[in-house]
């Protein structure tokens, strides 16, 4: 398709070991790429990485295999807080890598916190709305939101299904009319009532990006028609210009491959080259304000 790819929707971490409501969430040992997860082992990375070391490296290795040129690493409450590795990851790969700085938002003070996070040099603060309480926006938080359109920072957000949260979006968007936001795995398209969160993107600001959705989409599989289909449906609700794709890595690769994760959208006959285009690339590109991206060309595999 001659485009430069930008995943909108990616994780790294060097060590997982968190609380979340309670419950650790840490990589089993030794040498083992499962994690213990609420309770529960999980496949947290392919079974090669088994140091558990989700490295910038690594997935530069992926990425300029599938011909990915740029990505935007989020931060989750279940991989810990990863702010001072992102940093590093941002400074050595600043053109590779936009990456979100994420306060400790479960505890008071997390707007200071921000304020240095962005002082460091991060152009987008995260929240993992889903994973906080329903009613998520408190004083400190509008406090927070505010500082960040004063210094044109990115909000990253990921909401609770459905129209949970959607009301608290609208007063956000209000308040605060010209702060960037993208809502991430697509407003958990697979959700009830998931439209409510795209049509948030009928605000000049909001984009949607669609980190996850292979994962929503997993019982279906490869080549996601279902998910093609949700794309399309989002698209004639708010345009395609407001639509980005988002992988998920690497949780989504321990069931496809990386490549996988974006070429079902480049192989599909329900889309045009243009809405391919917005879709993998130019919004993204446009919306976190990536420079010159880098050539990758085509690797034959041994298997060809």
């Amino acid at each position: 398709m001659g485009q430069h790819i930008i995943d909108a929707h990616a994780h790294l971490w060097l060590n997982q070991d968190t609380l979340v409501n309670g419950s650790p969430i840490y990589q089993l040992e030794p040498n083992r790429s499962r994690s213990m997860f609420f309770g529960e082992q999980r496949q947290m990375l392919p079974p090669y990485m088994t140091d558990g070391q989700n490295t910038a490296e690594r997935f530069l290795s992926n990425m300029d295999y599938a011909q990915v040129s740029a990505a935007v690493i989020t931060q989750e409450f279940i991989d810990g807080l990863q702010n001072a590795y992102l940093m590093q990851v941002q400074q050595r790969y600043p053109n590779r890598f936009f990456c979100f700085g994420m306060p400790e938002l479960r505890k008071p003070g997390f707007c200071d916190e921000a304020k240095s996070l962005i002082k460091q040099g991060f152009r987008g603060i995260k929240i993992p709305a889903a994973r906080l309480p329903q009613q998520f926006l408190n004083d400190e938080m509008l406090q927070m939101l505010r500082m960040m359109e004063e210094q044109n920072i990115i909000l990253g957000i990921e909401l609770m299904d459905g129209d949970a949260q959607v009301s608290q979006m609208e007063d956000i968007i209000s308040e605060c009319p010209d702060l960037k936001i993208a809502i991430g795995h697509f407003g958990m398209v697979t959700r009830p009532n998931w439209m409510s969160q795209i049509r948030l993107a009928r605000h000049k600001n909001v984009f949607v990006e669609s980190g996850g959705i292979t994962w929503l989409f997993n019982d279906e599989f490869y080549p996601f028609p279902s998910a093609v289909k949700a794309i399309k449906e989002a698209a004639d609700e708010v345009g395609m210009e407001k639509l980005m794709w988002g992988s998920d890595y690497p949780r989504t690769i321990t069931a496809i491959t990386y490549k996988m994760s974006y070429d079902f959208v480049t192989r599909s006959k329900e889309l045009t080259d243009d809405e391919k285009r917005m879709f993998l690339s130019e919004n993204a590109k446009q919306f976190f304000g990536f420079g010159d991206l880098i050539e990758l060309p085509y690797i034959k595999n041994m298997s060809e």
